[in-house]
């Protein structure tokens, strides 16, 4: 049964994918470093790993499997996923698969490499902006076509 998975340390859409989930009736796991509020649903269950950096990311990546849906924004993660036959989708909606996770990935080591630059007053600063109700809501549509796409893919 498709499985939705959130790397929730961090994850500004859990409202909305508990949503989501229940309105499909699907099976949600939390997966975080501490515990955190979840609904009170039998098909939300919070787990909690062993402090760590990749923690979370290791359990999802061990734990999801083909059809699976993964909400996160760590793209490292999200290419284990794929790996493992799941679909990662970023809380601003952003669903990637095999093609696109290997350009995503190198744009982010990029970015990295000019931070460096930023310490010494030259290259980019700062990150995304703040989550906005658009984002949500594209967050929203996203994930409810990923559900429907991977549901006429008889998974």
């Amino acid at each position: 049964m498709l499985t939705v998975f959130i790397d929730a340390d961090g994850c500004p859409v859990k409202d909305e994918t508990y949503r989501v989930a229940e309105r499909y009736q699907l099976p949600v796991k939390v997966v975080c470093n501490r515990p955190l509020a979840v609904p009170f649903s039998t098909r939300v269950e919070l787990v909690v790993v062993a402090k760590g950096a990749d923690e979370a990311d290791k359990w999802i990546a061990e734990q999801s499997g083909p059809g699976d849906i993964c909400v996160t924004s760590d793209l490292p993660l999200a290419a284990r996923v794929i790996d493992a036959g799941a679909h990662p989708i970023t809380p601003r909606g952003r669903v990637f698969d095999a093609e696109s996770i290997g350009d995503a990935l190198a744009s982010r080591d990029l970015m990295t490499t000019l931070r460096s630059f930023s310490a010494e007053g030259e290259g980019p600063r700062g990150g995304p902006p703040p989550m906005g109700k658009g984002d949500r809501s594209e967050f929203l549509n996203r994930l409810d076509a990923l559900v429907h796409a991977i549901k006429r893919a008889g998974r």
